[in-house]
């Protein structure tokens, strides 16, 4: 049994790549650019600052990346209330976890203007013990930092701690810490390398994913 989970959030927890997909699209076509599934592949789990400077790098763009997060959290923000939606099983795992009193949280890259409009209208951000996001770590996935901070903040050995994620820099970053990173890959992310997890599950509902937590379904 690990000691404790933390949990990735956009495309983990909820659908906000699919979101996040259309933010893209709309800033682009803003400026006569298409926002292409390599593009998106190259911004996916990073902070605001090196995923906007991955955008404009690749368009050619004349904006700063502070200019361009502004407006892609105006966008996102706005397109929030209609299309939010939790992934798959999400519910049950967390239910599960919380029957084997299994300690959790959240280490996400998106800052605390958008983790907290997502968790609030399922009432999430109160069965976590913390949550830590962009403000919190000085340098981003793939970067370690945030879940050996996580580790630290749990009281618990990196090795016994699973780390939930949807992407390839977000597993990178959850193996060097020395965690135990299990990779839940959505449509935004199948084609990413893996090899850095220890389990690839099918999804949240996965009874594998459940063994390796040592937790039992409903």
């Amino acid at each position: 049994m690990m000691q404790a989970v933390v949990f990735d959030m956009d495309g983990l927890m909820f659908n906000t790549e699919d979101v996040y997909t259309s933010v893209g699209e709309e800033l682009l076509r803003r400026r006569g650019h298409v926002f292409t599934a390599e593009l998106k592949d190259r911004m996916m789990g990073l902070q605001a600052r090196p995923s906007f400077e991955a955008m404009i790098d690749y368009c050619g763009l004349g904006e700063t990346w502070q200019q361009l997060a502004v407006e892609s959290n105006r966008l996102f923000l706005e397109m929030l209330e209609s299309r939010l939606r939790p992934m798959p099983g999400l519910m049950a795992l967390l239910d599960a976890l919380e029957r084997s009193n299994i300690p959790k949280a959240i280490g996400t890259s998106s800052c605390r203007e958008l983790v907290y409009p997502c968790l609030k209208p399922f009432g999430l951000a109160t069965r976590f013990r913390f949550i830590l996001t962009a403000e919190d770590v000085t340098h981003g996935k793939p970067d370690p930092e945030i879940y050996r901070k996580a580790a630290e903040r749990m009281g618990v050995p990196a090795s016994e701690m699973a780390v939930l994620e949807d992407s390839q820099n977000g597993c990178i970053a959850a193996a060097a810490a020395g965690a135990f990173a299990i990779a839940v890959p959505g449509d935004h992310s199948r084609g990413h390398d893996f090899s850095r997890a220890r389990l690839v599950a099918d999804g949240l509902d996965d009874l594998r994913l459940y063994a390796a937590l040592g937790i039992a379904g409903a």
